[in-house]
C-alpha cells in the first residue's frame, strides 16, 4: 500500500478542484502520488497506455484515496467515471475514499457527492464523509481541507 492518493478528475490539471484535493490530501497526512485524470487524455481509452496503467495501479495500491471532482450536468466528470471503469470488481475493497465535489451551489456539491460515493462503494471502498464545497468558497481551500481532517479526527 501506498498512503494517500490523490485523484482529480478535473478534465483541466491544475484547476480550483485539484488544488482542493491536494490540501485535503496534505491535510489527511500528505499524498504519495497525485493523479490529473485530464493528462492522461485519450489514454484513458487506448489500451495497454502506459500512463492509464501506472494511474490505475497507484489507486489500487492506495491505503486512502481523495476522489475530486467538479459537478458536470449534475454528476461527477466523463474522465474520473472512465479511469475508475478501468478498475476491476472491488478493487477499491480495504481502502478508504474521500469524495471531494466541488459545484456552483451546495445542493449541486451535495448530489454529485452522494452520486460519487455511490460508486466508490460499488468499487467495494470504505467511504468517508464526502465534501461537497461550493465554487465560492474554493479560495479558502487549505482552510476547508484542515477542519474536514479535524472532523475526521474528532
Amino acid at each position: 500500500m501506498s498512503g494517500t492518493v490523490v485523484v482529480s478528475g478535473n478534465p483541466r490539471a491544475g484547476s480550483r478542484t485539484s488544488t482542493l484535493a491536494a490540501a485535503v490530501g496534505a491535510a489527511l497526512g500528505g499524498a504519495s502520488a497525485v493523479i490529473e485524470v485530464g493528462e492522461l487524455g485519450a489514454g484513458l481509452l487506448t489500451p495497454g497506455d502506459e500512463a492509464t496503467a501506472a494511474a490505475t495501479a497507484a489507486v489500487q495500491d492506495a491505503d486512502v484515496l481523495v476522489i475530486a471532482t467538479p459537478t458536470y450536468k449534475g454528476s461527477y466528470t466523463g474522465v474520473l467515471k472512465v479511469l475508475l471503469d478501468r478498475l476491476p470488481a472491488n478493487a477499491l475493497a480495504g481502502k478508504r475514499a474521500v469524495p471531494v465535489v466541488t459545484a456552483g451551489v451546495a445542493a449541486q456539491a451535495e448530489a454529485a457527492a452522494a452520486l460519487l460515493a455511490q460508486l466508490l462503494r460499488e468499487l467495494g471502498a470504505t467511504v468517508l464523509p464526502p465534501l461537497p464545497v461550493v465554487e465560492a468558497d474554493l479560495p479558502e481551500s487549505q482552510s476547508i481541507a484542515h477542519k474536514y481532517a479535524a472532523s475526521l479526527a474528532g
